[in-house]
């Protein structure tokens, strides 16, 4: 079927030569502005496969703006974001694309607010995730037809195995209504999971844990890069998990580019502590 002729500016492109090899995500001149201020301003940074990778920046710097520009939730003015998808599209350029397209290009994200449906068990909320992989049709899922089955009984064996890697597989039958913050945090974690994920962006994943919950989400965080070889990016506002996690941080403040280093020349850059750590003391 032909699509619709879009605007060539906002036109979803396929490219090969936009990303250097080890790259799995680059964010080119980005720029958005709302009523008139300027929220990203010609911010450009890239992620390499398999890393971990912050985004920090004070409060109002721009960073869950620049998330919600990657996934499409809000379109650009300016610029592009080029994504490898590990599929046929090889290389795909994620601005003007359909919001609900980019989960299947591997691309899926957290939210900064617990986003469960409570009347749900655990189990059921996490299969939400495996949505955009059904194949059976709602007739054949309403009369329970072969195929319908057999999907159901292999998303339901991934969906436990997610759980199971997040240590809450005792918990799958129990509705999400009144189960502790910190299992809904791994309930949204279990559900990226099922989208086959190539690059995870996690939203102040850390927001209202506790000190040893974020002690064990920063090992989480690596065991999912590694169990799942894929890529994540994270905004967080607690430092020690940042410092401690990520193997680069990019650093931004009224939408601008500040610096990107590995942890340590983040700490020792003047504009970054001024900006956002504050200044030494002597």
């Amino acid at each position: 079927m032909v699509e619709p002729l879009m605007d060539l500016t906002l036109a979803p492109q396929t490219t090969t030569r936009t990303l250097a090899e080890d790259d799995a995500l680059r964010v080119e001149r980005l720029s958005i502005s709302f009523g008139g201020l300027r929220a990203v301003d010609d911010l450009s940074f890239a992620v390499k496969k398999k890393e971990i990778f912050g985004l920090i920046g004070p409060n109002g710097a721009g960073k869950t703006t620049v998330f919600n520009c990657i996934t499409q939730f809000y379109r650009p003015d300016e610029g592009n974001v080029f994504f490898r998808t590990g599929k046929g599209d090889g290389v795909v350029n994620l601005v003007g694309r359909p919001v609900h397209s980019i989960i299947g290009l591997g691309l899926v994200r957290t939210f900064q607010n617990v986003e469960v449906i409570q009347e749900l068990s655990l189990l059921e909320n996490v299969l939400i995730g495996a949505h955009i992989d059904f194949k059976a049709t709602i007739f054949e899922q309403a009369f329970k037809l072969p195929r319908a089955r057999r999907e159901e009984r292999l998303f339901q064996k991934k969906a436990e195995e997610a759980l199971a890697f997040l240590g809450i597989i005792d918990r799958r039958d129990l509705l999400a209504g009144g189960q502790p913050y910190g299992v809904l945090k791994k309930v949204e974690l279990a559900r990226t999971l099922m989208a086959n994920p190539r690059l995870i962006i996690l939203d102040e994943p850390a927001a209202g844990l506790n000190d040893s919950e974020t002690h064990e989400l920063a090992s989480t965080i690596r065991q999912i890069r590694d169990a799942y070889d894929c890529t994540i990016l994270l905004v967080e506002h607690d430092m020690r998990l940042v410092m401690g996690v990520c193997d680069r941080i990019c650093a931004i403040s009224f939408g601008k580019f500040l610096a990107c280093d590995v942890p340590e020349g983040i700490k020792r850059n003047k504009l970054v502590q001024e900006a956002y750590l504050g200044e030494e003391e002597a």
